[in-house]
Protein backbone atom coordinates (compact mmCIF):
# COMPACT_ATOMS: atom_id res chain seq x y z
CA UNK A 1 0.00 0.00 0.00
CA UNK A 2 1.03 3.89 -0.27
CA UNK A 3 0.59 5.98 2.37
CA UNK A 4 -2.46 7.12 0.57
CA UNK A 5 -3.91 3.91 0.24
CA UNK A 6 -3.36 3.37 3.87
CA UNK A 7 -5.38 6.24 5.06
CA UNK A 8 -8.29 5.01 2.79
CA UNK A 9 -7.88 1.42 4.53
CA UNK A 10 -8.22 2.85 7.88
CA UNK A 11 -11.38 4.70 6.94
CA UNK A 12 -12.81 2.08 5.19
CA UNK A 13 -12.31 -0.56 8.80
CA UNK A 14 -13.29 2.38 10.20
CA UNK A 15 -10.21 2.56 12.19
CA UNK A 16 -10.45 4.36 15.62
CA UNK A 17 -6.79 4.00 16.99
CA UNK A 18 -3.16 3.72 15.13
CA UNK A 19 -0.84 1.24 16.70
CA UNK A 20 3.04 1.88 15.75
CA UNK A 21 4.77 -1.09 16.23
CA UNK A 22 8.65 -1.42 16.07
CA UNK A 23 11.64 -4.05 17.34
CA UNK A 24 13.61 -3.55 20.60
CA UNK A 25 17.44 -4.64 20.18
CA UNK A 26 16.79 -8.11 21.58
CA UNK A 27 14.18 -9.16 19.57
CA UNK A 28 10.84 -8.13 21.41
CA UNK A 29 7.85 -5.62 19.87
CA UNK A 30 7.42 -2.55 21.42
CA UNK A 31 4.50 -0.22 20.16
CA UNK A 32 2.96 2.95 20.85
CA UNK A 33 -0.63 4.37 19.74
CA UNK A 34 -2.69 7.55 18.86
CA UNK A 35 -6.10 8.04 18.17
CA UNK A 36 -7.29 8.29 14.27
CA UNK A 37 -7.77 12.22 14.42
CA UNK A 38 -3.88 12.36 15.05
CA UNK A 39 -3.00 10.33 12.21
CA UNK A 40 -2.15 12.57 9.14
CA UNK A 41 -0.77 10.97 5.38
CA UNK A 42 2.50 13.32 6.34
CA UNK A 43 3.47 10.69 9.37
CA UNK A 44 4.74 8.63 6.80
CA UNK A 45 7.45 11.42 5.57
CA UNK A 46 8.30 13.16 8.69
CA UNK A 47 7.72 10.15 11.31
CA UNK A 48 6.98 10.58 14.94
CA UNK A 49 9.19 11.65 17.50
CA UNK A 50 9.63 9.43 20.83
CA UNK A 51 12.10 8.74 23.41
CA UNK A 52 14.13 5.48 23.33
CA UNK A 53 15.87 5.20 26.18
CA UNK A 54 14.68 3.06 27.66
CA UNK A 55 14.43 0.37 25.00
CA UNK A 56 16.18 -2.76 25.66
CA UNK A 57 20.30 -2.47 23.92
CA UNK A 58 19.81 0.50 22.42
CA UNK A 59 22.08 4.03 23.45
CA UNK A 60 22.08 5.97 26.17
CA UNK A 61 19.83 8.79 27.54
CA UNK A 62 21.97 11.26 25.69
CA UNK A 63 20.91 10.20 22.47
CA UNK A 64 17.35 8.90 23.15
CA UNK A 65 15.18 11.26 20.77
CA UNK A 66 14.09 8.45 18.25
CA UNK A 67 12.21 9.26 15.01
CA UNK A 68 9.60 5.76 13.57
CA UNK A 69 8.66 5.87 10.32
CA UNK A 70 5.65 3.56 9.57
CA UNK A 71 6.21 1.03 6.57
CA UNK A 72 2.99 1.54 4.86
CA UNK A 73 3.11 -1.52 3.24
CA UNK A 74 2.55 -3.53 6.95
CA UNK A 75 -0.70 -1.76 7.28
CA UNK A 76 -3.12 -4.47 8.93
CA UNK A 77 -5.86 -4.34 11.00
CA UNK A 78 -4.93 -5.73 14.33
CA UNK A 79 -6.94 -8.45 15.01
CA UNK A 80 -6.94 -8.47 18.89
CA UNK A 81 -8.13 -4.78 19.87
CA UNK A 82 -12.14 -4.36 20.40
CA UNK A 83 -11.56 -0.44 19.00
CA UNK A 84 -10.70 -0.78 15.48
CA UNK A 85 -7.22 -0.43 15.48
CA UNK A 86 -4.64 0.32 12.38
CA UNK A 87 -1.55 -1.17 13.13
CA UNK A 88 1.94 -0.42 11.10
CA UNK A 89 5.35 -1.59 11.82
CA UNK A 90 8.05 1.13 11.84
CA UNK A 91 11.66 1.67 10.98
CA UNK A 92 13.59 3.44 13.46
CA UNK A 93 15.80 6.44 12.66
CA UNK A 94 18.18 9.14 13.96
CA UNK A 95 16.02 12.74 14.32
CA UNK A 96 19.50 14.50 13.36
CA UNK A 97 20.72 12.35 10.75
CA UNK A 98 17.29 11.49 9.12
CA UNK A 99 19.55 7.94 8.58
CA UNK A 100 18.27 4.19 10.15
CA UNK A 101 19.44 3.82 13.38
CA UNK A 102 22.14 1.02 13.47
CA UNK A 103 20.39 -0.72 16.02
CA UNK A 104 16.90 -1.42 14.92
CA UNK A 105 17.39 -4.82 14.00
CA UNK A 106 14.11 -3.85 10.81
CA UNK A 107 17.07 -1.31 9.14
CA UNK A 108 19.68 -3.98 9.39
CA UNK A 109 17.24 -6.81 7.76
CA UNK A 110 16.50 -4.49 5.22
CA UNK A 111 20.60 -3.76 4.55
CA UNK A 112 21.17 -7.49 4.12
CA UNK A 113 18.46 -7.27 1.45
CA UNK A 114 20.30 -4.47 -0.02
CA UNK A 115 23.71 -6.29 0.04
CA UNK A 116 22.70 -9.32 -1.38
CA UNK A 117 21.07 -7.24 -4.23
CA UNK A 118 24.45 -5.66 -4.90
CA UNK A 119 26.22 -8.61 -5.18
CA UNK A 120 24.61 -9.39 -8.24
CA UNK A 121 24.55 -13.48 -6.85
CA UNK A 122 20.72 -12.89 -6.27
CA UNK A 123 17.62 -10.01 -5.88
CA UNK A 124 15.79 -12.02 -3.41
CA UNK A 125 16.61 -14.50 -0.55
CA UNK A 126 13.46 -16.72 0.95
CA UNK A 127 13.11 -17.82 4.31
CA UNK A 128 9.95 -20.30 5.80
CA UNK A 129 11.33 -20.65 9.35
CA UNK A 130 9.00 -23.40 11.59
CA UNK A 131 8.92 -21.84 15.01
CA UNK A 132 7.77 -24.58 17.81
CA UNK A 133 6.39 -23.33 21.30
CA UNK A 134 4.71 -24.39 24.27
CA UNK A 135 0.96 -24.13 25.40
CA UNK A 136 0.75 -24.19 28.82
CA UNK A 137 -2.37 -23.87 31.47
CA UNK A 138 -0.04 -22.39 34.06
CA UNK A 139 3.08 -20.81 34.52
CA UNK A 140 5.13 -19.76 37.84
CA UNK A 141 8.21 -18.58 38.64
CA UNK A 142 10.22 -16.43 41.14
CA UNK A 143 13.69 -15.93 42.74
CA UNK A 144 15.37 -13.81 45.29
CA UNK A 145 18.92 -14.21 47.05
CA UNK A 146 17.65 -17.10 48.79
CA UNK A 147 15.25 -19.04 46.67
CA UNK A 148 14.47 -19.75 43.16
CA UNK A 149 12.09 -21.99 41.67
CA UNK A 150 9.77 -22.39 38.36
CA UNK A 151 6.86 -24.77 37.20
CA UNK A 152 5.01 -24.97 34.26
CA UNK A 153 1.69 -27.38 34.30
CA UNK A 154 -0.13 -28.25 31.29
CA UNK A 155 -3.41 -30.27 31.44
CA UNK A 156 -1.63 -33.04 28.75
CA UNK A 157 1.24 -33.15 30.66
CA UNK A 158 2.29 -36.90 31.65
CA UNK A 159 2.87 -35.96 35.40
CA UNK A 160 -0.66 -35.28 35.36
CA UNK A 161 -2.06 -38.81 35.28
CA UNK A 162 -2.51 -39.27 38.87
CA UNK A 163 -3.91 -36.11 39.72
CA UNK A 164 -7.62 -35.56 41.04
CA UNK A 165 -9.55 -33.64 38.64
CA UNK A 166 -12.55 -34.16 39.61
CA UNK A 167 -12.74 -36.49 37.57
CA UNK A 168 -9.44 -36.92 35.45
CA UNK A 169 -9.99 -38.34 32.53
CA UNK A 170 -7.00 -39.58 31.51
CA UNK A 171 -5.38 -38.86 27.66
CA UNK A 172 -2.31 -37.44 28.84
CA UNK A 173 1.00 -36.79 26.04
CA UNK A 174 3.97 -39.21 26.97
CA UNK A 175 7.21 -37.71 26.93
CA UNK A 176 8.50 -37.71 23.12
CA UNK A 177 4.70 -38.82 21.56
CA UNK A 178 3.21 -35.65 20.83
CA UNK A 179 3.73 -36.26 16.71
CA UNK A 180 0.60 -35.82 15.58
CA UNK A 181 -1.91 -37.53 17.97
CA UNK A 182 -5.40 -36.64 17.35
CA UNK A 183 -7.86 -35.54 19.72
CA UNK A 184 -8.60 -36.09 22.38
CA UNK A 185 -5.18 -36.32 23.29
CA UNK A 186 -4.47 -33.34 21.36
CA UNK A 187 -6.45 -30.74 23.81
CA UNK A 188 -5.24 -27.94 21.51
CA UNK A 189 -6.61 -28.38 18.50
CA UNK A 190 -9.05 -25.40 18.65
CA UNK A 191 -6.79 -23.14 20.26
CA UNK A 192 -4.12 -23.89 17.04
CA UNK A 193 -7.39 -22.95 14.83
CA UNK A 194 -7.89 -19.42 16.48
CA UNK A 195 -4.39 -18.76 15.82
CA UNK A 196 -4.69 -20.09 12.33
CA UNK A 197 -7.08 -17.73 11.57
CA UNK A 198 -6.08 -14.81 12.99
CA UNK A 199 -2.90 -15.54 11.06
CA UNK A 200 -4.70 -15.31 7.92
CA UNK A 201 -6.27 -12.13 9.21
CA UNK A 202 -3.23 -10.51 8.92
CA UNK A 203 -2.03 -12.07 5.52
CA UNK A 204 -0.04 -14.80 6.77
CA UNK A 205 -0.39 -17.50 4.60
CA UNK A 206 -0.58 -21.14 6.66
CA UNK A 207 0.64 -24.17 5.53
CA UNK A 208 0.00 -26.41 8.28
CA UNK A 209 -0.84 -26.88 12.03
CA UNK A 210 -0.10 -29.53 14.56
CA UNK A 211 0.98 -30.94 17.62
CA UNK A 212 4.98 -31.58 17.82
CA UNK A 213 6.30 -34.40 19.84
CA UNK A 214 7.08 -32.98 23.64
CA UNK A 215 4.06 -33.11 25.97
CA UNK A 216 2.18 -30.45 27.55
CA UNK A 217 1.17 -29.04 24.68
CA UNK A 218 4.25 -28.38 22.09
CA UNK A 219 2.71 -27.13 19.28
CA UNK A 220 3.55 -26.00 15.62
CA UNK A 221 2.42 -23.55 12.94
CA UNK A 222 4.31 -23.24 9.75
CA UNK A 223 3.21 -20.36 7.35
CA UNK A 224 4.51 -20.12 3.51
CA UNK A 225 7.97 -18.75 3.47
CA UNK A 226 8.88 -14.97 2.14
CA UNK A 227 11.77 -12.25 1.43
CA UNK A 228 13.74 -12.10 4.59
CA UNK A 229 12.52 -8.76 5.77
CA UNK A 230 9.09 -9.82 4.87
CA UNK A 231 9.60 -13.08 6.64
CA UNK A 232 10.72 -11.19 9.65
CA UNK A 233 7.69 -9.16 9.79
CA UNK A 234 5.63 -12.14 9.71
CA UNK A 235 7.54 -14.11 12.66
CA UNK A 236 6.32 -11.05 14.88
CA UNK A 237 2.55 -11.34 14.27
CA UNK A 238 3.29 -14.87 14.33
CA UNK A 239 4.27 -14.37 18.09
CA UNK A 240 2.13 -11.78 18.54
CA UNK A 241 -0.87 -13.84 17.81
CA UNK A 242 0.43 -17.10 19.25
CA UNK A 243 0.61 -15.35 23.06
CA UNK A 244 -2.58 -13.56 22.81
CA UNK A 245 -4.39 -16.43 21.02
CA UNK A 246 -3.13 -18.85 24.13
CA UNK A 247 -3.84 -15.79 26.71
CA UNK A 248 -7.58 -15.58 24.88
CA UNK A 249 -8.26 -19.71 25.83
CA UNK A 250 -6.73 -18.97 29.20
CA UNK A 251 -3.48 -20.20 28.50
CA UNK A 252 -0.28 -19.22 28.42
CA UNK A 253 2.39 -19.49 25.41
CA UNK A 254 5.73 -19.85 25.44
CA UNK A 255 8.78 -19.45 22.64
CA UNK A 256 11.56 -20.58 25.04
CA UNK A 257 13.57 -23.13 23.38
CA UNK A 258 13.64 -25.80 26.60
CA UNK A 259 10.82 -25.50 29.05
CA UNK A 260 10.99 -28.55 30.04
CA UNK A 261 13.22 -30.96 31.54
CA UNK A 262 13.71 -34.74 29.92
CA UNK A 263 11.57 -33.95 26.43
CA UNK A 264 11.90 -32.14 23.49
CA UNK A 265 12.86 -28.57 22.83
CA UNK A 266 11.67 -25.56 20.77
CA UNK A 267 13.65 -25.35 17.51
CA UNK A 268 12.71 -23.10 14.68
CA UNK A 269 14.11 -24.80 11.45
CA UNK A 270 14.50 -22.49 9.16
CA UNK A 271 14.81 -23.22 5.35
CA UNK A 272 16.65 -21.08 2.97
CA UNK A 273 16.64 -19.97 -0.50
CA UNK A 274 18.22 -17.42 -3.24
CA UNK A 275 16.32 -16.79 -6.69
CA UNK A 276 17.30 -14.30 -8.90
CA UNK A 277 14.58 -12.58 -11.56
CA UNK A 278 12.31 -15.37 -10.51
CA UNK A 279 14.25 -18.37 -10.89
CA UNK A 280 15.70 -20.65 -8.40
CA UNK A 281 19.27 -20.31 -7.68
CA UNK A 282 19.69 -23.51 -5.53
CA UNK A 283 18.51 -26.52 -7.87
CA UNK A 284 21.35 -28.25 -9.86
CA UNK A 285 23.33 -31.34 -10.40
CA UNK A 286 25.09 -31.34 -7.51
CA UNK A 287 24.77 -33.37 -4.06
CA UNK A 288 20.95 -34.08 -3.14
CA UNK A 289 19.67 -31.84 -6.02
CA UNK A 290 21.68 -28.66 -5.73
CA UNK A 291 23.62 -26.28 -7.22
CA UNK A 292 27.11 -25.45 -6.54
CA UNK A 293 25.98 -22.07 -5.48
CA UNK A 294 23.72 -24.01 -2.75
CA UNK A 295 26.80 -25.86 -1.64
CA UNK A 296 29.13 -22.66 -1.31
CA UNK A 297 26.20 -21.50 0.29
CA UNK A 298 26.19 -24.30 3.15
CA UNK A 299 30.01 -23.87 3.03
CA UNK A 300 28.90 -20.42 4.44
CA UNK A 301 26.82 -21.35 7.16
CA UNK A 302 28.75 -24.43 8.27
CA UNK A 303 31.98 -22.33 8.75
CA UNK A 304 30.32 -19.51 11.39
CA UNK A 305 27.54 -21.90 12.56
CA UNK A 306 29.23 -21.30 15.83
CA UNK A 307 29.31 -17.68 15.62
CA UNK A 308 25.93 -17.60 14.26
CA UNK A 309 25.27 -19.26 17.00
CA UNK A 310 24.94 -16.27 19.48
CA UNK A 311 22.31 -14.67 16.76
CA UNK A 312 20.23 -17.99 15.79
CA UNK A 313 20.33 -19.42 19.65
CA UNK A 314 21.14 -15.96 21.44
CA UNK A 315 19.66 -17.30 25.50
CA UNK A 316 21.06 -19.32 28.09
CA UNK A 317 17.86 -21.61 27.48
CA UNK A 318 19.02 -22.25 24.33
CA UNK A 319 21.95 -24.03 24.97
CA UNK A 320 19.59 -26.54 27.61
CA UNK A 321 18.55 -27.91 23.82
CA UNK A 322 21.48 -27.63 22.21
CA UNK A 323 22.89 -30.82 24.35
CA UNK A 324 25.60 -33.52 22.50
CA UNK A 325 23.93 -37.20 22.38
CA UNK A 326 20.47 -35.89 22.83
CA UNK A 327 18.06 -35.29 19.13
CA UNK A 328 19.33 -31.60 18.67
CA UNK A 329 21.76 -30.74 15.42
CA UNK A 330 24.28 -29.49 17.01
CA UNK A 331 26.22 -31.31 14.53
CA UNK A 332 27.72 -29.31 11.71
CA UNK A 333 27.14 -31.09 8.99
CA UNK A 334 24.55 -31.69 6.27
CA UNK A 335 22.88 -33.93 4.23
CA UNK A 336 20.12 -35.03 2.52
CA UNK A 337 16.57 -35.81 4.14
CA UNK A 338 18.59 -36.28 7.25
CA UNK A 339 17.15 -34.75 10.35
CA UNK A 340 19.99 -35.31 12.72
CA UNK A 341 22.77 -32.60 10.57
CA UNK A 342 22.57 -29.43 11.14
CA UNK A 343 21.55 -28.52 7.61
CA UNK A 344 19.42 -30.63 5.75
CA UNK A 345 18.37 -30.66 1.97
CA UNK A 346 14.37 -31.14 1.81
CA UNK A 347 13.51 -34.12 -0.70
CA UNK A 348 9.82 -34.12 -0.96
CA UNK A 349 9.55 -32.51 -4.50
CA UNK A 350 11.96 -32.44 -7.60
CA UNK A 351 11.03 -29.28 -8.90
CA UNK A 352 13.79 -26.83 -8.92
CA UNK A 353 11.50 -24.15 -7.04
CA UNK A 354 10.99 -26.51 -4.37
CA UNK A 355 15.12 -26.60 -3.98
CA UNK A 356 15.98 -24.92 -0.99
CA UNK A 357 18.20 -25.75 2.58
CA UNK A 358 17.16 -26.39 6.24
CA UNK A 359 19.44 -25.01 8.89
CA UNK A 360 17.37 -26.73 12.36
CA UNK A 361 20.33 -25.18 14.59
CA UNK A 362 18.07 -22.19 15.82
CA UNK A 363 15.57 -21.83 18.06
CA UNK A 364 12.45 -19.32 18.33
CA UNK A 365 14.03 -17.21 20.94
CA UNK A 366 15.97 -15.37 18.21
CA UNK A 367 15.59 -11.83 16.88
CA UNK A 368 14.23 -13.13 13.04
CA UNK A 369 15.59 -9.76 11.06
CA UNK A 370 18.58 -10.18 12.87
CA UNK A 371 19.00 -14.01 12.38
CA UNK A 372 18.03 -14.30 8.95
CA UNK A 373 20.11 -11.35 7.87
CA UNK A 374 23.56 -13.56 9.80
CA UNK A 375 22.41 -16.41 8.14
CA UNK A 376 21.84 -14.55 4.61
CA UNK A 377 25.62 -12.68 5.49
CA UNK A 378 27.12 -16.18 6.25
CA UNK A 379 25.70 -18.08 3.21
CA UNK A 380 27.14 -15.14 0.45
CA UNK A 381 30.39 -15.18 2.15
CA UNK A 382 30.63 -19.18 1.33
CA UNK A 383 29.37 -18.47 -2.14
CA UNK A 384 31.51 -15.08 -2.40
CA UNK A 385 34.64 -17.13 -1.54
CA UNK A 386 33.58 -20.71 -2.69
CA UNK A 387 33.79 -22.12 0.52
CA UNK A 388 33.74 -26.23 0.23
CA UNK A 389 31.39 -27.47 2.80
CA UNK A 390 33.11 -30.67 2.67
CA UNK A 391 31.40 -34.15 2.47
CA UNK A 392 27.89 -35.41 3.31
CA UNK A 393 27.32 -37.19 6.02
CA UNK A 394 24.72 -39.53 5.49
CA UNK A 395 24.34 -41.46 8.93
CA UNK A 396 22.25 -41.14 11.75
CA UNK A 397 24.25 -38.63 13.62
CA UNK A 398 23.15 -39.76 16.58
CA UNK A 399 24.18 -43.11 16.94
CA UNK A 400 27.55 -42.25 16.01
CA UNK A 401 30.51 -42.90 18.25
CA UNK A 402 32.71 -40.29 19.82
CA UNK A 403 35.46 -41.64 17.89
CA UNK A 404 33.46 -41.39 14.26
CA UNK A 405 31.94 -38.28 15.67
CA UNK A 406 35.57 -36.37 16.43
CA UNK A 407 35.86 -34.60 12.86
CA UNK A 408 32.56 -33.35 12.54
CA UNK A 409 32.56 -29.93 14.45
CA UNK A 410 29.91 -28.80 16.95
CA UNK A 411 27.68 -26.14 17.95
CA UNK A 412 28.69 -24.16 20.70
CA UNK A 413 28.07 -25.74 24.59
CA UNK A 414 26.40 -22.38 25.89
CA UNK A 415 25.58 -19.12 25.56
CA UNK A 416 29.05 -17.50 26.77
CA UNK A 417 31.16 -19.99 24.03
CA UNK A 418 28.58 -18.70 21.28
CA UNK A 419 29.49 -15.16 22.42
CA UNK A 420 33.55 -16.00 22.21
CA UNK A 421 32.79 -17.39 18.78
CA UNK A 422 31.14 -13.82 17.20
CA UNK A 423 33.60 -12.24 18.83
CA UNK A 424 36.42 -13.74 16.80
CA UNK A 425 34.33 -14.35 13.80
CA UNK A 426 32.05 -11.74 12.70
CA UNK A 427 33.75 -10.27 9.92
CA UNK A 428 31.11 -11.91 7.27
CA UNK A 429 28.35 -9.79 9.08
CA UNK A 430 30.59 -6.05 8.64
CA UNK A 431 30.23 -6.78 4.66
CA UNK A 432 28.14 -3.95 2.87
CA UNK A 433 27.82 -2.22 6.64
CA UNK A 434 24.72 -5.08 7.49
CA UNK A 435 26.10 -5.32 10.93
CA UNK A 436 28.26 -2.80 12.28
CA UNK A 437 31.37 -2.95 15.24
CA UNK A 438 29.09 -1.03 17.65
CA UNK A 439 25.67 -3.76 16.51
CA UNK A 440 28.33 -6.71 17.08
CA UNK A 441 29.69 -5.31 20.59
CA UNK A 442 26.73 -4.22 22.12
CA UNK A 443 25.44 -7.46 21.05
CA UNK A 444 27.47 -9.38 23.34
CA UNK A 445 28.11 -6.83 26.17
CA UNK A 446 24.42 -7.15 26.33
CA UNK A 447 23.87 -11.11 26.42
CA UNK A 448 26.95 -11.25 29.01
CA UNK A 449 25.91 -8.77 31.69
CA UNK A 450 22.58 -8.92 31.45
CA UNK A 451 22.01 -12.71 30.61
CA UNK A 452 24.59 -14.92 30.86
CA UNK A 453 26.65 -13.43 34.15
CA UNK A 454 23.14 -13.49 36.25
CA UNK A 455 22.07 -16.93 35.12
CA UNK A 456 25.61 -18.10 35.97
CA UNK A 457 25.90 -16.62 38.89
CA UNK A 458 22.56 -18.16 40.49
CA UNK A 459 22.25 -21.45 42.70
CA UNK A 460 19.68 -23.83 40.94
CA UNK A 461 17.90 -26.49 42.67
CA UNK A 462 19.51 -29.32 41.01
CA UNK A 463 22.59 -28.16 42.56
CA UNK A 464 20.69 -28.02 46.48
CA UNK A 465 20.09 -31.84 45.32
CA UNK A 466 23.62 -32.47 44.30
CA UNK A 467 25.46 -30.94 46.91
CA UNK A 468 24.08 -29.46 49.68
CA UNK A 469 25.18 -32.74 52.14
CA UNK A 470 28.21 -33.02 50.72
Amino acid sequence: MTPKEVMAFAKEHNAQSVDFKFMDFIGTWQHFTIPMSAFEEDIFEEGLGFDGSSIRGWKSIHESDMILLPDPSTAVIDPFMETPTLSLICNVFDPITREPYERDPRNIATKAEEYLKSTGIADVAYFGPEAEFFIFDEVRYDLGSNHSFHMVDSVEGIWNTGRSEEPNLGYKVRHKEGYFPVPPTDSLQEVREEMVRKMEAVGIQVERQHHEVATAGQAEIDFRFDSLLRCADKLMWFKYIVKNVALSFGKTATFMPKPLYGDNGSGMHTHISLWKKGKPLFAGDEYGGLSKLALYFIGGILKHARALCAITNPTTNSYRRLVPGFEAPVNLAYSSRNRSAAIRIPMYSPSPKAKRIEFRTPDPSCNGYLAFAAMLMAGLDGIENKIDPGQPLDKDIYSLSPEELKNVPSAPGSLQEALKALEEDHDFLLKGGVFSEDVIEAWISYKREREFNPVNLRPTPMEFFLYFDI
